[in-house]
């Protein structure tokens, strides 16, 4: 071994240049108290549908870190311009969330935290629940009770819930078919399912603004504003014809069998999305 460099190099070394910084109470305070803000605020963003924009943010933010590392300069600069109006950009986005959270502020101060920050850990929906699920709408359907489901698939429906009664129930076809019965103090509005469990009941929903067959009523229009909003899986039972339809992504598919409608939420359980083949002569928004 050389020893003679590293000696060389080690007594070379001026160690009475190096300090160690003095970290008071304060400075410990200070960072745990934004680490946890900053904790709180992820967890907040996650349970809103602003989940979605935050992760296309951090994929931007990851491209101009590339761009800038290797020299793409074009790329760097059309970045760069965008940043500069990104934090007006941000408020726009995310401009309902903030809204909401300041105003649950506002309305409880801080004892209003812990609902506004509320930890929910996400769960694909199982077969045990879709089960269930079939079962009510297929009973529903021949008895010509009007039903609007909303199952929450990646983006949180958090919005949606805060809108109806809370439940936390467990799923079955008979809990989800006595909300629905004409007349009961829960049937007039969307049931949320999250977690494989009935989360809140009597939830309104954003109606579409776009064209639809004006045979659907509103129950129709406020599944396919839903699905514009979200990627949930929104099942639609027809009042008037009993009929059967699921909404997904702003698409409409109408008229669905038993089969047709067990499909669908299999590929639920499956982690996939619809294919439209499976609806080969089924309208869509028509």
């Amino acid at each position: 071994m050389n020893t003679g460099f590293s000696d060389g190099f080690i007594g070379n070394l001026d160690f009475s240049m190096l300090s160690i910084p003095s970290i008071r109470l304060s400075d410990i305070i200070d960072i745990g108290i934004v680490a946890i803000l900053i904790y709180f605020v992820l967890i907040w963003i996650k349970n809103t549908r602003g989940w979605s924009l935050f992760r296309g943010l951090l994929i931007i933010v990851a491209v101009a870190l590339l761009s800038y590392r290797f020299h793409f300069y074009t790329l760097s600069w059309l970045i760069e311009k965008g940043f500069s109006v990104g934090i007006i950009a941000l408020i726009v986005l995310f401009q309902p969330e903030l809204r909401k959270g300041l105003e649950q502020i506002g309305e409880g101060g801080f004892s209003n935290l812990a609902d506004i920050f509320n930890v929910e850990n996400s769960s694909r929906i199982n077969s045990n629940s879709v089960k269930c699920i079939v079962e009510a709408c297929v009973k529903m359907a021949s008895e010509k009770t009007g039903a609007l489901i909303v199952i929450e698939h990646n983006v949180p429906v958090g919005d949606f819930i805060k809108t109806g009664i809370e439940m936390e129930s467990i799923i079955s076809a008979q809990l989800l078919m006595n909300i629905f019965v004409n007349k009961t103090p829960l049937h007039d509005g969307a049931v949320v399912i999250r977690n494989n469990r009935i989360a809140a009941a009597s939830c309104i929903l954003p109606v579409t603004q776009k064209s639809l067959s004006s045979e659907l009523g509103t129950r129709h229009r406020a599944a396919v504003g839903a699905s514009e909003q979200s990627d949930a899986f929104i099942i639609i039972v027809s009042e008037e014809t009993g009929a059967i339809s699921v909404a997904n992504e702003g698409r409409l598919m109408r008229s669905l069998s038993e089969r047709e409608l067990r499909n669908v939420l299999d590929r639920l359980v499956e982690g996939k999305s619809i294919n439209t083949r499976l609806f080969k002569g089924k309208g869509k928004n028509k």
